[in-house]
């Protein structure tokens, strides 16, 4: 009988002809999608050049310091370094006071007063002290030197406040300095003031006006304490992350040992687990339907919907209804064990000659040092260029009023002339005031498209240093598993080796892919940006779009994603074209469908347990460290405000670091997956054609080809 092959005719292409000269990734190769790679280097070009304008028109100090109401900034180091507001029962809440849209005379002071007075009083004890006069003038508009002016004229020309109470500065911004006492709110130890206008007001109303100040000065007071604790226990920390590091090279090499029994017992564990709620159900039916004068008998229809569902756990047919769910999870859980033990097996290898491979290449495990400082320098030059495209242009001056329904509100205005205009007339109380950079000219007009264009190309480079990456440790993996000999024939640097073949000849292809992603994740942020916008809205139609749209530009990401890794694989061992690779890829998992579906899930679910797992770990050992419950260290512990502090550091590091050395596991399991698949379309295992892969493997698929011949005969 003639042999079989192990891949039958499929409708998504031809197995590969064998080809005596592969032996692995290809080294004579050419240049691959160079019109990608021209554009991409003229976009790298222009975004230094974006950049080079953002610096020549933008002042970070514009978004860094706080402007008052003439449009000049506040320096640290200058001697009026505080914003003072005139009247700050004027500003709504603190996001308007920080964005500086409180519709009152901010302007620039040395220091924050210290003391209630009002300028009523103040022309009153002028006459007796002229001290008074001197305090009070450090808050009035600079130039201002007449204390005899009446308080009507001086009020409606913004020339002083009309009172002043004891504030301190936080945020480089005058805040009313609350403290409460037995439970009481004051300011000063008053809990009512005047406020220059003839009315006795309470500090609530300070508060209402000035609302979340006091848990921001709270939040300073915590984060100090939160800086001293990082401060007294970063060598521990730090400790904390290398442990982790060594964990996880541990963890991944033992994998090739331990990943059956890992898996077999999660199996079992699941159908043990389900089998249990089987019997429970099970005990529960019979239990109430056994009770006389029960509510066995009543169905779930009877007493329709109830807020409380534990009413439900009264009725026998809840427990029935769960039983039945239970049993078919049960069953088809054991019948795809059943049919798909052999897929299992080889999933097993795999996973095991990923951690073979590792060992072998043990500098894959630091590439992702490499991508994250990558990714750093790109978040840093993204987040560089939106702040200084952010504070380019001068000083553009709004009307704010009290009033909502003033015709002058929000329109642009020049302050040198604004006193002789008649908006005071019609909106009593406005005043022309600073509310953003900008300018007329045609780099100003576009500065949102620059700020989209910045995002655009942002999200590129990210795409492409990851697709690097991948790209990179997939020519490595791919190596190793076409080494006739393992490991003699794996090439010597071949980590430094797939870098350079796929710098120099793929950085076109790389970024065609990228770019592709990019484009869907940018409209994946206008679509949540629509979705933000109508969240008030009343328009149904609209809402139920956009929420699709995003449900599919969603999977279609999530898609793409999965295409361009596999794309890159192949493109890492052929040296093909970006379409090519991701067609051949495509084409070659549709062949091994059922393999694909049992190797990611059996991958992800291992990878996730492993990262849960140490992380979980280190973080236990970190709590019984931090909260002094090791007897033998317990004095080494650092006197710490809050032990949360280093410990949930030390948890979410232990997963970022993790979550970096399983990357590159996934990347090896993936590689090595598409090239057994490869392997077994090129080869039959004959001299002529030998395999390239592990023995154990090729036992698996002895006994699975095997299996095939004796059920056909």
């Amino acid at each position: 009988m003639a042999r079989k092959t192990d891949i039958p005719p499929s409708y998504y292409g031809e197995p590969r002809n064998f080809d005596p000269s592969f032996r692995g990734p290809i080294h004579n190769r050419a240049c691959t999608d160079v019109l990608c790679c021209v554009i991409f280097v003229i976009v790298i070009l222009g975004y230094i050049a974006l950049g080079t304008v953002a610096w020549i028109h933008g002042d970070t100090r514009k978004v860094v310091y706080p402007t008052d109401s003439h449009g000049q900034f506040l320096e640290r180091k200058t001697a009026l370094s505080i914003l003072f507001y005139f009247n700050i029962l004027q500003c709504a809440n603190p996001a308007v006071l920080i964005n500086l849209q409180c519709p009152t005379t901010q302007l620039c002071v040395s220091k924050c007063p210290d003391r209630f007075a009002t300028y009523l009083d103040m022309q009153y004890n002028y006459r007796y002290n002229n001290s008074y006069w001197e305090y009070y003038r450090q808050f009035c508009k600079p130039g201002f030197d007449n204390p005899r002016k009446s308080v009507a004229h001086v009020l409606r020309d913004e020339d002083c406040p009309s009172m002043i109470v004891p504030s301190r500065p936080f945020l480089q911004r005058c805040f009313p300095d609350f403290i409460t006492r037995n439970g009481t709110l004051t300011v000063a130890n008053k809990t009512d003031f005047k406020d220059g206008l003839g009315k006795t007001r309470s500090v609530i109303d300070l508060r209402d006006a000035a609302n979340g100040i006091t848990s921001l000065l709270d939040a300073k007071e915590v984060g100090m304490k939160i800086f001293e604790d990082y401060a007294s226990s970063w060598y521990w920390i730090l400790l904390g992350l290398v442990i982790t590091m060594v964990v996880s090279l541990a963890f991944i090499l033992l994998l090739r040992f331990t990943a059956g029994v890992l898996l077999w017992l999660i199996i079992f564990g699941v159908i043990a687990v389900v089998g249990y709620g089987i019997w429970h159900c099970y005990w529960e039916f019979s239990t109430l339907r056994g009770k006389p004068h029960s509510d066995g008998d009543v169905t779930i229809s009877d007493i329709g919907f109830q807020t409380d569902f534990r009413v439900y756990l009264q009725l026998s047919q809840t427990w029935l209804i769960l039983m039945i769910s239970l049993s078919v999870i049960e069953a088809v859980i054991i019948v795809i064990l059943i049919f798909l033990r052999r897929r299992v097996r080889i999933a097993i290898a795999l996973l095991k000659e990923g951690s073979r491979a590792i060992g072998y290449i043990m500098s894959t495990l630091f590439y992702p040092i490499i991508t994250f400082v990558l990714l750093a320098i790109c978040i840093a030059y993204w987040a560089v260029i939106a702040v200084f495209l952010a504070s380019s242009g001068d000083a553009v001056y709004k009307v704010m009023s009290t009033q909502d329904k003033c015709m002058y509100a929000n329109l642009t205005c020049d302050p040198e002339k604004f006193s002789q205009t008649n908006v005071t007339m019609v909106c009593p109380g406005s005043q022309c005031t600073f509310a953003f950079y900008g300018g007329e000219s045609l780099y100003h007009h576009y500065i949102f498209v620059l700020q989209l264009c910045n995002l655009l190309v942002f999200l590129w480079l990210v795409n492409f240093t990851i697709a690097l990456g991948q790209c990179t440790l997939a020519g490595a993996f791919a190596s190793y598993y076409w080494a006739l000999r393992k490991p003699q024939d794996i090439p010597s640097c071949p980590l430094f080796s797939s870098f350079s073949r796929a710098v120099r000849y793929h950085t076109g292809s790389l970024a065609f892919g990228s770019l592709i992603l990019a484009f869907v994740q940018m409209f994946r942020i206008v679509l949540e940006y629509l979705d933000h916008k109508l969240k008030g809205a009343h328009n149904a139609f609209a809402r139920f779009l956009i929420c699709c749209l995003k449900c599919c530009f969603w999977c279609l990401e999530h898609f793409i994603k999965f295409m361009n890794r596999n794309a890159y694989i192949m493109m890492a061992i052929y040296g093909k074209s970006f379409c090519t690779s991701a067609k051949d890829a495509f084409f070659l998992l549709m062949r091994n469908v059922v393999r694909v579906a049992v190797l990611d899930k059996v991958t992800d679910f291992l990878l996730f347990l492993g990262k849960v797992l140490i992380s979980g770990s280190v973080g236990v050992l970190a709590f019984f460290f931090f909260t002094r419950k090791i007897p033998v260290i317990q004095e080494e512990v650092p006197s710490l405000n809050y032990y949360w502090v280093p410990l949930l550091t030390v948890i979410f590091g232990s997963y970022l670091i993790a979550h970096g050395f399983f990357n590159v596991y996934a990347m090896c399991v993936d590689t090595l997956f598409l090239c057994f698949c490869e392997d077994l379309e090129r080869n039959d295992g004959s001299p002529l054609k030998p395999f390239y892969m592990s023995p154990q493997l090729h036992r698996i698929l002895r006994r699975e080809q095997g299996s095939k011949l004796y059920a056909s005969s």
